[in-house]
């Protein structure tokens, strides 16, 4: 990890005139990126200390520095460094293992921040919006549909009801009709099955209430008005050393320096808070030119969290009850059936049916509040929607134990219509996604959104084929584990299986992509050296050298092959799963036997297909399971699935609250409390330092700070994703129009990258005016060849270690003196040297606040 080196290096970077390095605090807060690190590699240092925070999310400094705002004199070569370590909100406890089971849930909420920007045009974000929330509950009723087809439909229905089958497990000879017990009745049978997805569904609702009280419960911070010459703002008045700040370790805030204001006066309103006199906005409406992600609730998304909970949660307990309930209810309604069943029958689906449409309208209502913290609660009916669906589950029970003479198992479960509607719903829903984002992309064109637009709904594809990818590899495991090759029960649904089989074709597809480009990026390394090789015109050549250091810049552009990867994939996905569900509901056979009387080359693709598929997904399912077991018992392997989480659960839960939680909804009010309760006690500057994911998590935090907090913070990016990932796949929040917004409100901002790094790369703001946010690629290696102070030849060092470079320590040296130590008088009374205005510094207002050309305060 990078190593926080202190002082400015000599060097000339391109900004502003260095003016005298002015007395007063200055403090660099590190943020790491994907993976996490430690305090003490961040720091450089063995000894640390944390200074604030928990065992989940805790600032730290070196032991010798806890008091380093009491001695200034001895920091005079640079800022004081503090670390910001945030890896156990992603790869924490064994626990998080367990988070591999939402999968699916995560990247559908992925696809909720991936619309297009859209200014004026509200009821087409509305609408993007609510598409993705429908998507998302279609996969809940999913993932709890695949848990019923496994432990109703193969186990308690074929297996236990078959006598070869039930003989060959012990465990279910109890349920079985030859043993003639209380529970051999098939409804009892499948109302006992039952407790396995209510267990499900009530795991699902343990783990997101958990996660909610832990993320979403954090409070944003708001700021008082402050007044134009406040006296902790500006020591040098002489008015803010007085005996209450002396003798206190300056990390800690004042008393009452920070307090929780009213959401909707003035000094605390974001970047785009609400005009007085209009309606609540929500973040269907958007600021033209900002990002809601200055907007104060942004990051408090508990209250959409918990009604998303609730409704789910009673999706998945409907789910079940419509399992139990539903074979007795076509038994009781055969002719000679008893009519007071088939009555309880009626009822009982009417009030299924009821209980659905109310979840569904929780689901379509209204989206996240962003202008204001949303602590208001909600409907009691919304609240005791799944207490109501949970009774329901239990009448179904009861429905479905009551004795009936004369039924008795047969054949398969009628899961086809049920996997067969949720495969059709979700192809609909997709198809009317990317209807609705190619709209918002010709409002507003970006070239360089992903996908032209397309990101979103091409995710929300590949969140579906997920999902049913999970579900047909757990059917068919646990179909082959119970019946193996005997033969004796129907196995799973027919769609299923058709569904596997489309999984070779799709690999295939992918795998003549991948093959094209490797290919591609062959050719372009054998250009790169070239490019090297006139780098380092005059240096001995080394051919193999050269070789590593062009193979590597090559490799590095496969990040930019993403939304080609995607869109394939997702193309390929969505047109075969048409083939899958319009061949199931036709034939209402296997590929295999729908190819019986078929060409010799058509029956053996269908056999290669459907045997190589199940093959697949069933491997597919023994490794996510290994992969989980390996995660909860090792640390390292935690981690590793920690970097997924990183970069998947930035975005707050507003498509499906069983995502795994977003710990920037905890990241970000951190490291906004603790710059601003920081400038605010010292008056001093400070540098925000983000390397990779770190650099987004300081972006967003940068933009929720108010104006006069923001003029003390400069913003330092290293190896990020701001414009290469979050700008090409989240158009709307990190775009030009939001990145350039950001580079208008944090003035002092610097952005650093290599040609080399995967991750990172520039910013690239249209138009970028003032002191440039990209610096020039740094060079990397530092050293071609072997030199005096490289001895040893020097590494490629990629997305890693960006501190290694002088260059880094240069730029952070210029950021501090451009930022102002205090708030000046003003500025321009002649013949006083002291108000010459430094160059690049933008001209002070009347309050000393700084503006920008058009004269308006920046803050």
């Amino acid at each position: 990890m990078e190593r926080a080196q202190r002082g400015a290096a000599p060097g000339g970077a391109a900004g502003p005139a260095r003016r005298p390095e002015p007395a007063g605090a200055a403090l660099e807060l590190l943020v790491h990126g994907v993976g996490g690190t430690t305090p003490d590699r961040m720091l450089d240092d063995p000894r640390t200390v944390r200074v604030t925070g928990d065992d989940t999310a805790a600032v730290f400094r070196r032991a010798a520095d806890v008091d380093a705002e009491t001695r200034p004199a001895e920091h005079r070569g640079g800022p004081v460094p503090e670390a910001y370590v945030w890896c156990n909100l992603t790869s924490g406890n064994g626990t998080r293992a367990l988070w591999l089971l939402l999968l699916p849930f995560m990247v559908v909420n992925l696809a909720h921040w991936m619309r297009p920007a859209g200014p004026d045009r509200t009821r087409a974000v509305r609408l993007y919006g609510l598409l993705v929330r429908l998507a998302g509950l279609t996969l809940t009723v999913l993932l709890v549909a695949a848990a019923c087809e496994v432990a109703l439909d193969l186990a308690a229905w074929q297996c236990a009801g078959t006598r070869a089958c039930a003989a060959r497990h012990s465990w279910l000879g109890f349920l079985s009709p030859a043993d003639g017990g209380w529970w051999s009745a098939p409804g009892r049978r499948l109302a006992l099955a039952a407790l396995v997805p209510t267990a499900l569904t009530a795991l699902l609702w343990y783990l997101s209430h958990r996660t909610w009280s832990a993320y979403e419960s954090q409070q944003p911070m708001f700021h008082r008005p402050e007044p134009a010459h406040d006296p902790v703002r500006n020591p040098a008045s002489g008015h803010g050393a007085g005996p209450a700040s002396r003798g206190r370790p300056a990390h800690l805030p004042e008393a009452g320096a920070v307090e929780e204001a009213d959401p909707d006066s003035p000094g605390a309103r974001g970047t785009g808070g609400p005009r007085p006199g209009g309606p609540e906005p929500t973040e269907d409406t958007e600021d033209t030119g900002r990002t809601s992600l200055g907007r104060p609730g942004f990051w408090y998304g508990r209250r959409l969290v918990a009604r998303l909970r609730s409704a789910h949660t009673a999706a998945g307990l409907l789910t079940v009850a419509a399992a139990v309930a539903g074979p007795a209810a076509r038994f009781d309604r055969r002719p000679s059936g008893p009519a007071l069943l088939e009555a309880l029958g009626w009822l009982l689906h009417a009030g299924l049916v009821v209980v659905a449409c109310l979840a569904v309208a929780v689901v379509c209502g209204r989206g996240r509040s962003e202008h204001r913290p949303d602590r208001g609660t909600d409907h009691p009916l919304v609240r005791r929607l799944p207490l109501g669906a949970l009774v329901l589950l239990l009448l179904a029970a009861v429905y479905a134990g009551w004795s009936r003479p004369g039924w008795q198992a047969a054949g398969r479960l009628p899961g086809d219509a049920t996997f067969g509607g949720i495969a059709l719903a979700q192809g609909l829903l997709v198809l009317a996604l990317g209807a609705v984002a190619h709209m918002l992309h010709r409002t507003r064109p970006d070239p360089r959104a992903a996908l032209r637009g397309l990101g979103g709904p091409a995710v929300a594809t590949l969140a579906c084929a997920l999902g049913g990818v999970m579900s047909g590899g757990v059917a068919q495991r646990v179909a082959d584990w119970l019946d193996g090759t005997h033969a004796s029960i129907d196995g799973p649904p027919v769609l299923l299986t058709w569904q596997a089989s489309v999984v070779p074709p799709v690999l295939v597809a992918l795998l003549v992509l991948c093959g094209l480009l490797a290919l591609r990026t062959r050719r372009l390394a054998r250009a790169e050296r070239a490019v090297v090789e006139g780098e380092h015109a005059g240096e001995p050549e080394d051919p193999e050298r050269t070789r590593r250091i062009a193979r590597t810049r090559a490799m590095a552009t496969l990040t930019d092959a993403g939304p080609l990867l995607v869109g394939v994939t997702s193309a390929a996905t969505l047109l075969l799963g048409a083939v899958a569900l319009v061949g199931a509901l036709r034939t209402d056979r296997t590929p295999v036997r729908a190819a019986e009387h078929a060409y010799p080359v058509v029956r053996g693709a269908a056999e290669t297909a459907q045997a190589l598929g199940s093959w697949l997904i069933g491997l597919g399912f023994l490794l996510f399971v290994t992969w989980g077991r390996r995660a909860y018992k090792d640390a390292a392997a935690r981690r590793t699935i920690g970097i997924l989480w990183d970069v998947g659960t930035f975005w707050p839960r507003a498509a499906h609250p069983f995502a795994p939680p977003c710990y920037a909804e905890r990241a970000v009010p951190d490291l906004t409390w603790r710059m601003a309760t920081w400038t605010r006690a010292t008056g001093g500057r400070l540098v925000l330092s983000g390397h990779s994911q770190g650099s987004v998590l300081a972006a967003a935090a940068a933009w929720q700070l108010t104006g006069p907090v923001r003029a003390r913070v400069a913003l330092l990016t290293y190896g990020s994703p701001l414009e290469r990932l979050y700008g090409r796949w989240f158009p709307a929040h990190f775009g030009a129009a939001a990145l350039s917004a950001l580079h208008h409100d944090v003035d002092c901002w610097r952005n650093l990258y290599r040609r080399t790094d995967p991750i990172g790369g520039p910013v690239r703001l249209p138009g970028d005016r003032g002191p440039e946010v990209d610096r020039a690629p740094l060079r990397d290696p530092l050293a071609y060849g072997r030199t005096t102070r490289h001895p040893l030849p020097a590494p490629i060092l990629g997305h890693s270690d960006y501190q290694a470079d002088p260059v880094f320590a240069e730029e952070r040296a210029h950021l501090l003196a451009r930022l102002r130590p205090d708030l000046p008088a003003p500025r321009h009374r002649s013949g006083h040297p002291a108000d010459t205005l430094v160059p690049g510094d933008p001209p002070a207002g009347p309050d000393g606040e700084p503006q920008d050309s058009s004269g308006r305060s920046s803050g």
